[in-house]
């Protein structure tokens, strides 16, 4: 671990739980959550009644939000904006509830098969409405590279970084999505360094796209952590799991003789196991 550095993670992928969610990440030492789901439905679904009770389980466990793990830009360029717009803003009051400044967002979805040049214009305009409230209302809005989204690969997120980054726009590199996009790690990274103020820890395969533990594909995770704590990032470092499925686990059940699908605790302590031993080497 270096200094400066903070675990968190989507516990949605322990349970929709809250409880079990706390109860796994106390068991882990984790401090913080990126919540995206719980009880049953999406963080930025509730009440503002009901996030005050979430908040006031989290305090009581000594437990505080890295960023909400919002849905916002998640929609096709093509739908209504303007009831995203009012999710934005109540996903803003929920974050302020939160006492936590950053929201996870993205880019929009594109069109299937074909060219993303037509829509820029659009998302930009959108995007720009979005960064205009962050501003004003001090939230700090965090892009994340999400397939098949206007900022999938590095090229076009380096574009909406030139366009839109300052106090309260900035990036969340993904080793993960990048690698599923295509897009080379240690490129994506070279170009959009001094943009990013979050990381999610995930890591996948160029062969399949299959998700795997920190470490076990191509995202280059323990090659690009040294360079981040080289070039000294302070921040979050967030798990988002993606490994219920993964084919590993039944290598690693002695006496396991038939496939054995891993449980949402299992899956995310995997992936916080692969993390901290890469950070106990760099």
């Amino acid at each position: 671990m270096w200094d400066g550095i903070q675990l968190s993670g989507f516990a949605d992928e322990i349970d929709m739980d809250l409880g079990n969610q706390i109860n796994v990440l106390k068991k882990l030492d984790i401090h913080h959550v990126e919540m995206r789901g719980v009880n049953g439905k999406g963080l930025v679904e509730h009440s503002m009644a009901e996030v005050k009770e979430i908040k006031k389980h989290l305090d009581d466990a000594g437990i505080r939000l890295s960023s909400v793990g919002s849905p916002i830009g998640k929609i096709k360029i093509t739908d209504d904006f303007a009831p995203h717009m009012e999710l934005y803003k109540h996903t803003v009051e929920i974050a302020h509830e939160m006492e936590v400044p950053y929201i996870r967002m993205f880019s929009f979805f594109m069109p299937e098969n074909e060219s993303y040049a037509p829509y820029r214009g659009k998302v930009m305009e959108q995007l720009g409405q979005l960064a205009d409230y962050a501003k004003t209302s001090q939230a700090i809005l965090l892009h994340e590279n999400e397939k098949d989204i206007y900022g999938d690969v590095a090229d076009r997120c380096l574009e909406i970084m030139k366009e839109f980054y300052g106090e309260h726009f900035k990036a969340v590199f993904d080793f993960a999505n990048f690698v599923q996009c295509r897009q080379e790690t240690l490129e994506a990274y070279e170009m959009l360094k001094p943009y990013i103020a979050y990381v999610h820890v995930k890591d996948a395969l160029w062969s399949d796209a299959s998700v795997v533990p920190a470490g076990m594909g191509d995202g280059h995770v323990e090659e690009i952590l040294k360079m981040m704590k080289a070039g000294g990032y302070q921040g979050f470092l967030s798990l988002e799991p993606h490994l219920s499925d993964f084919a590993g686990f039944n290598a690693l059940e002695q006496n396991s003789s038939q496939k054995k699908k891993m449980s949402g605790e299992e899956a995310f302590t995997m992936a916080c196991e692969a993390l901290r031993k890469i950070l106990e080497k760099i």
